[in-house]
């Protein structure tokens, strides 16, 4: 039994639905939304002071949920792999640069491994980064950044509208089964589509960690904790920026060995 968690309640499990009839196969996963970011996750974990883990807070916050699939008892161990998807989200206005970046360092150390406590992969700035493309192939993704200040108040969401070369998300995202059910055409051009997603960011995740722009032989090169501690300082440190990169084809490229 693999978990997903995800920040969102609408973007991002639509987003994994179509993975999962594109890329998986039968098992059984449960897609789970904590509804708020990085920083209240880290909160409520705190909050534990070491008697609890990420199914303790999901317990917590489902309680009211008739399917819950989150019961009295069941904990992280429970699960052969538990991965979390969240945004990076350096506006927040809550808490200063220095402690969202002290935060978001605990959380990646805490959540390494898909195996023990979870396995964290972070969108820069958010989930909308996926759209920040031109039409793909997009040779120049690599040069793609934004300034911490063209993200206040969630504006980077109309800034990637603006920037991309798709009108919406249907260039990545099957239509939902019912009247209009995905054929053999349209499941091939998404599918497509996430091909190219995957290659050009995980080409760019290893031209920010080694400065070599091309698809990394060795996965670990581009861990989320590299990937993150580039960012700090080759991006955020220097400019106030951070390099346009999402967590879903990260996903991808590190967990099917050849999928190209």
């Amino acid at each position: 039994m693999i978990l997903f968690v995800f920040e969102g309640e609408e973007r991002e499990p639509r987003i994994f639905k179509t993975l999962e009839r594109l890329f998986f196969g039968e098992g059984e996963r449960i897609v789970c939304s904590f509804g708020n970011n990085i920083y209240e996750l880290y909160r409520q974990l705190k909050e534990l002071d070491g008697d609890g883990d990420i199914v303790s807070v999901l317990r917590e916050n489902k309680a009211l949920e008739k399917d819950s699939p989150f019961k009295e008892g069941v904990r992280s161990s429970d699960f052969s792999e538990i991965y979390l998807f969240f945004d990076y989200e350096f506006q927040n206005s809550n808490l200063t640069l220095e402690e969202m970046n002290d935060r978001l360092t605990e959380m990646l150390e805490m959540f390494g491994d898909e195996t023990d406590n979870g396995k964290l992969y972070i969108s820069y700035p958010m989930v909308e980064s996926l759209r920040y493309t031109k039409e793909l192939p997009d040779k120049h993704f690599f040069e793609y950044a934004i300034n911490r200040c063209d993200c206040v108040e969630h504006s980077f969401k109309d800034l990637a509208a603006a920037f991309s070369f798709y009108g919406s998300f249907d260039f990545i995202e099957l239509p939902d089964q019912g009247h209009h059910k995905a054929g053999k055409r349209e499941i091939a051009r998404v599918r497509n589509n996430w091909i190219h997603l995957v290659n050009q960011h995980s080409a760019k995740a290893n031209y920010i960690c080694s400065g070599q722009c091309c698809r990394p032989e060795d996965k670990e090169a581009v861990s989320q904790q590299k990937i993150f501690v580039a960012q700090l300082s080759k991006y955020l440190s220097m400019e106030d920026k951070v390099a346009i990169l999402n967590a879903f084809p990260l996903f991808l490229f590190e967990y099917f060995k050849e999928l190209k």
